[in-house]
């Protein structure tokens, strides 16, 4: 049971990282811009800073469920 419900997370962060975490796909995404700016050292306005976070929450989500999914593998198999 516990696995189909990782299963469920899983594609739900997929899907999130395809959509949010990417948008906009045009010129380039959003969250590739910000952590430009980060790794230049450009100054970041709050609104630059509320973007990251919201960019990169479906790709922290992302790691969780795959962190989790290892665990549970790896306690299932001992």
């Amino acid at each position: 049971m516990k696995r189909l419900s990782m299963n469920k997370h899983l594609q739900l962060a997929i899907i999130l990282c395809l959509t949010l975490g990417l948008a906009p796909f045009y010129p380039h995404a959003h969250i590739w811009k910000q952590f430009k700016n980060l790794w230049l050292g450009r100054t970041m306005t709050g609104m630059d800073w509320f973007d990251l976070v919201l960019h990169s929450a479906p790709w922290v989500f992302l790691i969780v469920v795959l962190v989790g999914m290892y665990r549970q593998r790896k306690h299932s198999k001992t």
